[in-house]
């Protein structure tokens, strides 16, 4: 099988011949091999990633970051970039643009006099071309909107800011919707112009879970989150059926994994098994719904443990994979400071035990 045919069975709820495998990577933590993106060949990854370029007066923030001295460490330069094009000020609580409204009326001011970022649909010929080049080499391909941290909750509660739009939710339910309408409509566009490039899997992200609670509780995220979700999950298998959905939401979100399934995800990452165990819910999905991720808690990725990376690694294709379900990837993301020989350990032990044969 090719890296994308493998990839493509897992999430069609076939086995493949072997595992496939992903690292989320913090572009910091391996430098020495050049531009971002360069450890998928490095560590022989099935998917590769497209996005849209920043806008041109973000070069000068890229340049700054990527000058700074390695022993710096800001964050991911992908996450600031979003951070400076949304004018997010992460360290004052409410800070956004959009903090003063009390009233739809005033929001849709807002938006009107300060809109929401602007994506290019030019850059549409530039993607089709960068998925094109990776289909030739047999790799999967996958597309994220432009977001910040999440197309939508977490979009609009760094906006308005965390206690704002609490309070919004409960007590200014009409201004919520107002402002998820708005985001909802951003992600539309900006995911057909991903679906349209070609890409095969659209990558949806957005934090919802927390170690053993929800965020915000269920009936919540029905009514604000989940028809919006299945909007544009609907509008991408518009034009293209086949069309696969990943969801990102770290921690605990056992209770609308149904409804996710329901509104046509496919995947669900990261799956941290100290949260939520993978292999109950491989179970009880009954092969509706593939898992990506599994592997490893923060301590275990943390200290040197490549014994215990291995075993675990072992234990998720043995009670997830088989049967097919599974791309294996840590649990967590693999930071600057994570062990090398953890890391290591993942990919060896993977290699070792991932052939279905």
């Amino acid at each position: 099988m090719t890296p994308r045919e493998r990839v493509l069975a897992v999430l069609n709820g076939r086995q493949p011949d072997r595992v496939p495998k992903m690292a989320n990577f913090y572009p910091e933590s391996l430098p020495e091999l050049g531009e971002r993106g360069a450890e998928g060949d490095y560590f022989g990854t099935e998917i590769r990633f497209v996005e849209f370029e920043p806008p041109a007066e973000q070069s000068a923030f890229l340049n700054y970051l990527e000058g700074l001295p390695e022993e710096v460490y800001v964050g991911s330069s992908t996450v600031l970039r979003n951070y400076a094009d949304w004018g997010y000020f992460p360290h004052v609580e409410g800070l956004g643009r959009l903090g003063e409204a009390t009233t739809p009326a005033e929001l849709a001011e807002q938006l009107a006099a300060a809109p929401l970022p602007q994506f290019s649909t030019r850059q549409s010929e530039r993607l089709a071309n960068q998925v094109a080049q990776y289909h030739k080499r047999g790799l999967a391909v996958m597309g994220t909107p432009p977001h910040l941290g999440g197309e939508l909750f977490e979009t609009a509660w760094r906006l308005r800011g965390w206690t704002q739009f609490m309070i919004d939710l409960k007590l200014r339910p009409e201004l919520a919707h107002t402002l998820l309408d708005q985001l909802t409509a951003m992600t539309v566009a900006t995911a057909l112009a991903l679906v349209r490039a070609g890409v095969d899997i659209l990558g949806l992200d957005d934090d919802v879970g927390a170690p053993r609670h929800m965020l915000i509780g269920p009936a919540t995220w029905r009514e604000f989150l989940k028809p919006r979700l299945e909007t544009i999950i609907r509008a991408g298998r518009a034009i293209n059926s086949g069309l696969k959905i990943f969801y990102h939401s770290d921690g605990y979100i056992d209770p609308i994994i149904p409804e996710l399934i329901e509104v046509g995800v496919d995947v669900i990452h990261p799956v941290q098994p100290d949260v939520m165990d993978p292999a109950h819910l491989k179970a009880r999905c009954d092969g509706r719904l593939a898992f990506w991720g599994t592997v490893g808690t923060q301590a275990t990725w943390g200290w040197p443990n490549p014994a215990a990376i291995r075993a675990e690694v072992r234990e998720r294709i043995e009670t997830v994979g088989r049967g097919g379900g599974l791309i294996i990837g840590p649990a967590y993301d693999l930071e600057p400071r994570i062990p090398w020989e953890n890391i290591v350990a993942f990919f060896e032990a993977v290699e070792d035990y991932g052939d279905y044969s």
